[in-house]
């Protein structure tokens, strides 16, 4: 049909459209008085291969028959899939009754946490301090940056290394988080991160001096900074209930630049390190008679070197199932 024209004028619904029906293209209309008062603002919606017109009652109550008149106009028929009656009605509130009640059984059932509060608590002061404490380290490093430009780089350990620890030392307890179920994050993922940053922090830059005025440290400090801006905003918000939508996409987007990078800088780091370790025998581990073999140190580096790709590798897999669920397209109903 085209150019529907539908009104409710003194309870009397008023249809005209030109159409391609029974009689061919033609001009089609009738009317419908109701029964009972109804609203006079009817809610129509137009497909290709039917009209839906919704009128709403002024007072939800039975009604005996549809129209004012007794017989039934002969081009009306009910659409028994959309019928309901009295008792259909009454029997889906009864049901809806009792599904309500045995779900107040279950929920009774099950033992509340006395400790709930607390632990929510926690994770919010948790992911507040983590947040306030990378913070401090990406603005510190900022403003040297602008202050003395690639200067900054030589001194960048030496200026905010003591930060780094702490915050780092303190990111041990997301293992724990997730260990102990007070989180629903997966324990592999957060073993691998936080050990992973906490061997290159403590055992390749802490145990080493000559890495620690190397440019890279400042790239490998960045780049955690910058994730962790968004990570713990994000959780410590979700503690609370509240989801704002700019900082979800970016808590699920800005990964994708800065964890490969991140992970490059951690990769060029041990390979600076290697010549390093080879030279001063550090961490070298000597085996007693007969064997009388040393493990160098720089060997099980270049070891970790493939275990750290493998490692990117599982773990942009796991932050982009974590995309796809936070921030996918919803379904399309199909029609």
């Amino acid at each position: 049909l085209q150019n529907p024209d539908i009104t409710i004028t003194d309870n009397v619904l008023h249809f005209k459209a030109q159409g391609h029906g029974a009689k061919g293209d033609n001009i089609y209309e009738f009317q419908i008085e109701f029964l009972e008062p109804v609203e006079p603002k009817p809610v129509c919606r137009v497909t290709q291969r039917q009209l839906n017109i919704t009128v709403q009652k002024k007072e939800s109550n039975w009604w005996e028959r549809l129209t004012k008149q007794e017989k039934r106009p002969l081009f009306l028929a009910p659409d028994f899939d959309r019928w309901l009656d009295e008792s259909d009605a009454e029997m889906e509130l009864k049901e809806k009754e009792e599904e309500k009640i045995n779900k107040m059984k279950i929920e009774s059932r099950v033992p509340k946490d006395p400790f709930k509060h607390l632990k929510k608590g926690y994770l919010i002061m948790y992911n507040l301090v983590q947040f306030l404490g990378f913070s401090w380290i990406f603005v510190n490093m900022t403003v040297r940056l602008l202050i003395l430009g690639k200067d900054s780089f030589y001194d960048t350990f030496h200026t905010t290394a003591d930060m780094v620890y702490f915050c780092q030392t303190l990111a041990l307890m997301e293992i724990m988080n997730s260990l102990i179920g007070l989180v629903r994050s997966p324990l592999i993922p957060a073993v691998m991160q936080v050990l992973g940053r906490n061997f290159i922090l403590f055992v390749v830059l802490g145990s080493l001096e000559e890495m620690q005025s190397k440019p890279v440290v400042f790239f490998i400090f960045y780049f955690w900074s910058i994730a962790e801006l968004f990570r713990y905003p994000y959780y410590m918000l979700s503690c609370i209930g509240i989801e704002w939508k700019p900082l979800t996409w970016l808590r699920y987007t800005t990964w994708i630049p800065l964890y490969p990078l991140g992970s490059l800088a951690e990769a060029v780091c041990i390979v600076q390190s290697i010549p390093i370790f080879s030279e001063t025998g550090k961490f070298s581990l000597g085996l007693p008679n007969p064997l009388n073999v040393t493990i160098q140190f720089s060997f099980l580096l270049q070891i970790y070197l493939i275990a750290l790709f493998l490692g990117v590798f599982l773990n942009f897999r796991h932050l982009y199932k974590q995309r796809k669920q936070h921030l996918g397209s919803k379904k399309r109903k199909m029609k």
